[in-house]
């Protein structure tokens, strides 16, 4: 565990360079579930993470641990779905926890801090393929974006509302009798409109409750994550 902190240290002290911060913030995605054994690193992972502005990292908790004799009680079985939407995109068959998914496209089986934030520059420093932009109108949520790269395949433009943090004490499965603390737990992922990009987008959402959130413009399959941006805090 020392040496898994200390790497995590390493990681989050890697700087992006000017221009990659004055870009939309890099998704990573972490597909977990409070079932596994070997997802606490990097649940752990998300927790340090979520302090960061360049990245918006989210922890989506997966149902097929259930069955082991503890069930998740923040799974969805849409993120199981998503996150075999994800191997179907690149011909896999199996879905493993801990995964991230770093931009749509990189892959990372296992609590692997370096090669994480690795993936995170590769994106960062990536041509910028569409920008977002997101304000608050009273109840209302504002969506602007453009498109920059000549893409002509509709893209998906979606809202993500997250819980900041939990604490959950485990009862049964492989994780009986730990207290684990969660960040970014994701709560819905909703797609808002498919956007062909031809011309600037503009477009309204309802802003109910509290919680944070964040607006994902991403290729279809899921694919690659072209833009995103925080929702302003109420």
């Amino acid at each position: 565990m020392r040496g898994y902190l200390a790497a995590l240290s390493m990681a989050g002290g890697l700087a992006l360079s000017p221009a990659a911060l004055a870009e939309s913030p890099v998704v990573i995605e972490l597909f977990t579930s409070q079932g596994c054994s070997s997802c606490p690193p990097a649940d752990e992972m998300v927790r340090n993470l979520s302090t960061r502005d360049d990245v918006i990292a989210l922890g989506l908790h997966v149902d097929y641990w259930d069955y082991i004799g503890w069930a998740d009680s923040f799974a969805q079985p849409g993120f199981t779905k998503r996150q075999k939407s994800y191997a179907a995109a690149v011909g896999e068959r199996m879905v493993y926890t801990p995964q991230f998914v770093v931009g749509g496209v990189e892959r990372i089986v296992g609590a692997k801090p370096m090669k994480v934030m690795q993936a995170v520059m590769d994106r960062a420093e990536a041509p910028e393929r569409a920008s977002v932009s997101v304000m608050r109108e009273g109840q209302t949520l504002r969506i602007k974006a453009e498109r920059l790269d000549e893409g002509a395949v509709p893209v998906m433009v979606q809202l993500v509302r997250f819980r900041p943090q939990a604490e959950v004490e485990i009862e049964h499965g492989e994780n009986a009798g730990q207290r684990l603390v969660y960040a970014n737990i994701v709560t819905s992922w909703s797609l808002l409109v498919r956007w062909t990009g031809n011309e600037a987008l503009d477009i309204t959402a309802p802003f109910d409750g509290e919680l944070p959130g964040a607006v994902i413009v991403q290729e279809e399959g899921p694919g690659a994550i072209l833009a995103a941006a925080r929702l302003p805090s109420p």
